[in-house]
């Protein structure tokens, strides 16, 4: 009955065509099957264009595109843009390996990857496209810098830097991990004194940290992660007048931050981050050099919280402790910080551990100043010495003067208050977080708008002279200074403000510049007097949904952030935070490790097209694991799924005639199989709707389109027999292809041609579940013993929890547990299990 020729399935000769079609498509439309309900701005992180889409930018989009599909299906209009993260080293590096341009390199590569995503499918408005390596795009950077420049944000001064050798440039703090470069993990990272450029971004520090409570639609773990790259701290300064080797006043004070300022009678020694401005001016040549030497070791995989790498050397100097009048040793210690506090610090060996380990190796003699037993229960007073590790809780302070016996929170307020009094301290705030160096020392970059006179000293350039292009003729060589000092034509130029001659700035900007705003310009991507209208802003953001990996919590993520509140505070925008919900999706590895071409492991997307089609390729990445997981990369897998479309395209070209005719527009449903196949069709329906609105297990959706493939299979002999309905098994089939029109747009869309449909079905409106329909006559209930599964019984759905009490205590498995006994007790969950406790 209303069967026709069932193809085979080729993906090859629909997918390319539909591709192209799809190519010049303005998927920003509003859409065609009702009024629109709203706006809806989903964005995945755009990439750096280094060549070809790897599994994991297929993941990414797959993510990302499912949902804009299914959120123009649900009648929103989807912003779904796509851009290119286009400055950046790698491109300038390939350049001097293959002795080409890296404008050139770039553009190149953007336009095989974006055939690439044309070629998967993925719905982007290409009208919106961004690159950020063009003079449209990296002229709003420099008007960005300026108005950072004329708030006082951004600044210029001589630093201690992180230097990567192979790089040739500056990194970011952020940019350094376990003290190695993020791209060379092989490369240990220098320190070096430089003039460099900055973002303030610390004068927001406070704000970003507060501003993570109002996202509670963020991962916890990239909340945590940036609460801890932030790094608030209270405590207190204070100030230790600094002595000679006689103990002689050097006329200075050595600030020293804590948080534990309780603990000052139990100072051993005042420790100094071995770049300490004061050291450079006391100290002699030999121990200048023993400083210099604790930075440089630092620098190479320094690890702070082992104890065997911590190293210091006395330097001949005192400290004055202002509780006691203590003459304290100063030590320089290569585990303080100048980015922390005020890279000075006060040892109190007892309650700090890594003081403990500090001053134990150097045997520094110390004593314990807070006790955990309470002052009136009697007991031995601790002793030292006798210390195997830090004490570092809540207590009571002893051999503390006047302030011995006082709980420690207490302590804290009352010896802050003092040192207030007595104009030695006060109580402070510090963060972790520290400016953003944005200066890098190469080509490929956006420059920064800055020259500079010999008579009107640091002068910004004017907006109307923007952009600063980069000049095409420059050596690179990978080595030495920015490449950009090495064009005269460049660097020479006329003072804006008195016109005589000057020289421009060389460095270029950090390219986190780019990526930290490129998600407005998408809304006003051809927009040559601003970067963007805020009113058409205010249409769309904040982001609806982003999308993107882990790895980026606290460097894009933050600076984002960051950017946003300085937008704000520019009245460009009216919110903080630009983002409403985040998602970070998992890693794909093969072999169990990450993959790349010098591990061999590297899947190849197109050879996979090839194969298998772009449908199963996209759509295993989402069924292989719950998104957020990584999983490790399976050709059977994808082979799987390639098996499980062809069953799709064969059953539904093969009645293909059925749902041309009348039998998709609806009728009597009294065949006895119809309930229950609509009963299932709608359950699913249901269930891959609430993973879209909620908890994206598409692995469980795509799991569940199976199981109603299955389920009309074997029903289809049914429209010979009369066992199932053409309008009921016309029904399933069509919710069936609609839920995967989103996960397998190809396939989605062809089939939708071959039943004759009009226009698209991503413009053809999301099908709704009857929840009359879905719900079951009845249902299964397991039974646990102790917790553990053990039978189960099926009963009516409408039943309570006396009729679930009562056919579970009846279950043979449970009467002879109980051998007689009562039930210690029965745990009713309703709809769901029975846990009976023997």
């Amino acid at each position: 009955m209303n069967e026709t020729r069932e193809k085979d399935y080729r993906p090859e000769e629909f997918e390319s065509r539909w591709a192209e079609l799809w190519a010049g498509r303005e998927w920003g439309a509003k859409p065609a099957a009702k009024a629109a309900r709203g706006r809806y701005y989903v964005l995945e992180m755009l990439p750096y264009p280094s060549g070809t889409l790897h599994m994991g930018h297929v993941r990414n989009y797959a993510i990302g595109d499912a949902l804009a599909r299914y959120m123009r299906m649900r009648g929103y209009e989807v912003m779904h843009p796509m851009g290119w993260d286009s400055f950046g080293l790698p491109a300038e590096n390939a350049a001097i390996r293959n002795r080409t341009h890296p404008r050139e390199w770039t553009l190149g590569n953007i336009a095989h990857m974006k055939r690439q995503d044309q070629r998967f499918g993925f719905s982007y408005d290409w009208s919106r496209e961004v690159t950020t390596c063009l003079p449209e795009y990296y002229r709003w950077n420099q008007w960005f810098f300026l108005q950072f420049y004329r708030r006082g944000l951004a600044f210029r001064k001589k630093g201690t830097v992180n230097w990567c050798p192979k790089c040739a440039t500056v990194l970011a703090n952020e940019q350094v991990a376990g003290g190695v470069c993020w791209r060379h993990e092989d490369t240990a990272v220098e320190r070096r004194e430089l003039d460099q450029w900055y973002f303030r971004i610390t004068h927001y520090a406070e704000e970003l940290l507060q501003g993570l409570e109002e996202l509670p639609e963020w991962p916890e773990r990239v909340r945590a992660m940036q609460r801890n790259w932030i790094g608030r701290s209270e405590g207190a300064e204070v100030d230790f007048a600094a002595l000679d080797g006689r103990g002689g006043e050097l006329g200075e004070e050595l600030r020293v931050f804590t948080t534990r300022i309780d603990t000052i009678f139990g100072a051993a020694a005042v420790l100094l981050a071995p770049e300490h401005p004061f050291l450079a001016r006391h100290l002699g040549t030999a121990e200048a050099e023993r400083a210099r030497a604790l930075v440089t070791a630092r620098a190479a995989g320094f690890d702070p919280e082992a104890a065997a790498n911590k190293e210091g050397f006395f330097t001949g100097l005192y400290a004055h402790n202002p509780f006691n009048g203590e003459r304290l040793p100063v030590w320089a210690a290569n585990f303080v910080l100048t980015g922390y506090g005020t890279g000075a610090v006060m040892a109190v060996p007892a309650h700090d551990q890594r003081d403990f380990e500090f001053c134990r190796k150097y045997r520094i003699p110390f004593r314990q100043v807070i006790d955990p037993v309470a002052p009136e229960t009697a007991h031995a007073a601790p002793r030292a010495e006798e210390l195997a590790e830090a004490f570092s809780g809540e207590g009571w302070l002893i051999a503390s003067g006047g302030f011995s016996g006082l709980a420690n929170r207490e302590a804290i307020a009352r010896m802050t208050a003092e040192a207030e009094r007595r104009g030695f301290g006060n109580a402070k705030v510090t963060y972790r977080l520290q400016d953003w160096g944005i200066s890098r020392q190469r080509y490929w970059g956006t420059p920064i708008p800055i020259v500079y006179c010999e008579q009107c000293g640091v002068v910004p350039v004017p907006e109307e002279d923007l952009p600063v292009l980069l000049p095409e003729a420059v050596a690179l060589t990978g080595e030495g200074q920015s490449p950009l000092a090495s064009s005269a034509e460049f660097v020479n130029t006329t003072c804006p403000e008195c016109g005589g001659a000057a020289r421009r700035e060389t460095d270029t900007m950090d390219t986190f510049v780019d990526s930290s705003w490129y998600f407005y310009r998408y809304l006003d991507a051809h927009n040559d007097q601003a970067p963007y209208d805020p009113a058409v802003a205010t249409q769309w953001l904040p982001v609806d949904q982003y999308i993107g990996g882990i790895e980026h919590a606290i460097l894009h993520l933050i600076y984002m952030r960051f950017f946003t509140r300085v937008m704000r505070d520019l009245g460009l925008v009216e919110f903080a935070e630009p983002v409403r919900r985040l998602f970070t999706q998992g890693m794909i590895t093969r072999g169990g490790a990450k993959m790349s071409k010098s591990k061999g492991n590297v899947v190849d997307p197109e050879t996979l097209i090839e194969k298998y089609g772009a449908d199963a390729t996209r759509m295993y990445v989402l069924f292989a694991a719950p998104p957020e997981k990584d999983f490790d990369w399976n050709d059977q897998g994808v082979e799987g799924i390639h098996r499980f479309l062809g069953r799709v395209y064969r059953l539904a070209t093969r009645r293909a005639e059925l749902m041309r005719g009348g039998g998709a527009a609806g009728g009597p449903r009294t065949a006895p199989g119809d309930v229950a196949l609509l009963r299932q069709a709608h359950q699913v329906l249901a269930r891959v709707t609430e993973d879209f609105e909620g908890r994206w297990h598409f692995n469980t959706s795509i799991a569940l389109c199976m199981e109603l493939t299955n389920a009309l299979y074997g029903c289809e002999p049914g429209l010979e027999t009369g066992g199932v309905s053409p309008a009921a098994f016309a029904a399933a089939l069509r919710i069936l292809v609609q839920m995967l029109a989103p996960f397998a747009p190809f396939l989605a869309q062809e089939l939708w041609r071959e039943w004759g449909q009009a226009g698209e079905i991503a413009a053809a409106a999301w099908p709704e579940a009857d929840a009359d329909l879905a719900r079951a006559d009845e249902i299964e209930i397991v039974i646990q013993l102790n917790g553990k599964p053990r039978s189960r019984f099926t009963v009516a759905a409408a039943a309570g929890e006396e009729e679930l009490r009562r056919r579970a205590l009846a279950d043979e498995k449970v009467t002879a547990a109980l051998g007689g006994r009562q039930a210690k007790k029965v745990v009713v969950v309703p709809g769901r299990l029975v846990n009976v406790v023997v």
